[in-house]
């Protein structure tokens, strides 16, 4: 790789990062006009803690967007770059996770990743992205509890990326993002183990932390 191509994919891989900074929930919250995610319920800016304030649409709206940039990350920037290779390919989709995890813009105080891993799947296989949806699903009407359903479908991301691409780059990236989506979820493994993990509930914006999410 020349000094050229080095470059690009660093551009690359730093555009994607950005694309992961923007913190659906905190720019959704000012646009709505309510409080910042992070000051109330689980104080992670994401959908589900989002609709403890209360309002559907802005969690809806937060879904959509923090799966979007991980969507739009892994089919754009690469194709920007002029490259498919699944080494960009998989720095591209880690870069864009880091960003959600510890967006630049917002103190890098970021979410756990959830909707961004997913839609960082769909967009480098739409079979292992649709796999997990439907485990998170399954999972979700099992047991009510979000935390539960996240970790689960992230586990199976790896083993279905390898059971129908094998192990490559891409491999690696899908298996470091799972790693650090089950990380970040280790207060709520801990509170799953003591059997006080809370379910599924909406409940107005308070400064308890206790509700996980």
């Amino acid at each position: 790789m020349d000094a050229n191509n080095l470059m690009q994919v660093v551009l690359g891989v730093l555009a994607a990062y950005l694309m992961g900074s923007v913190s659906s929930a905190v720019v959704v919250s000012k646009l709505r006009g309510l409080a910042d995610p992070r000051s109330y319920g689980s104080g992670n800016p994401g959908a589900t803690n989002m609709l403890r304030s209360g309002d559907k649409l802005a969690a809806a709206l937060t879904l959509l967007g923090d799966a979007a940039k991980g969507l739009l990350a892994v089919l754009l920037v690469p194709r920007l770059m002029g490259s498919d290779s699944p080494a960009l390919l998989a720095a591209v989709a880690l870069a864009v996770f880091l960003g959600h995890l510890w967006p630049v813009f917002f103190g890098f105080r970021g979410g756990k990743g959830v909707a961004t891993a997913l839609g960082v799947l769909l967009g480098l296989s739409i079979w292992v992205g649709l796999a997990c949806l439907a485990t998170w699903l399954l999972v979700f009407r099992v047991s009510r509890t979000s935390s539960l359903a996240a970790l689960v479908a992230a586990s199976v991301a790896p083993l279905a990326w390898w059971a129908l691409h094998g192990l490559d780059p891409v491999f690696v990236g899908v298996l470091l993002m799972t790693m650090l989506l089950v990380w970040r979820h280790r207060t709520n493994i801990r509170a799953l183990r003591a059997g006080v993990e809370h379910g599924f509930q909406t409940d107005r914006p308070t400064d308890d932390k206790s509700h996980r999410g």
